[in-house]
């Protein structure tokens, strides 16, 4: 019970980690895209 326990909380950090990433990457992509800096710029 407990094994399977901690293998859905690193399933979750996971998910978390590869949420933020993705989130960062997508960001940082429009940014290339678009010109200006990676937070904000004159895309927002």
């Amino acid at each position: 019970m407990a094994g399977m326990l901690k293998k859905w909380i690193i399933l979750l950090l996971i998910a978390i980690a590869a949420f933020v990433l993705g989130r960062l990457a997508v960001r940082a992509f429009l940014n290339l895209l678009l010109g200006g800096t990676l937070f904000g710029g004159n895309f927002l």
